[in-house]
């Protein structure tokens, strides 16, 4: 499966096959949040969080492409990544792109 964030593919010609899109919401574990409550009150990265984001990211592009290939596509063009902030102790991901099939 081909993955761009570009609108369209250069050099190929295919048909649209519609908007795929897949959603993750992923909690941390009660000693991780602890752990980075005390590394924010001293400063330095937050590594429980940054992993926590990178999971969820991940997932939820996983959902979309499986979700573009249940649609029988060859690539997803145009993907946007959308994520709110971090709320208490899960992370969000919203990914949706255009699945197209090459002719």
């Amino acid at each position: 499966m081909l993955l761009t964030t570009i609108e369209t593919f250069p050099g190929k010609t295919y048909e649209v096959l519609g908007l795929v899109q897949g959603a993750h919401i992923e909690a941390v574990n009660i000693g991780k949040d602890i752990g980075a409550s005390f590394k924010n009150m001293f400063g330095g990265e937050l590594k429980s969080y940054s992993n926590l984001m990178d999971s969820s990211r991940q997932n939820a592009l996983d959902k979309m492409v499986e979700d573009a290939q249940a649609k029988g596509a060859d690539a997803v063009i145009g993907i946007r990544f959308d994520s709110p902030d971090i709320t208490g102790d899960s992370a969000s991901f919203l990914v949706y792109g255009t699945a197209v099939k090459f002719n």
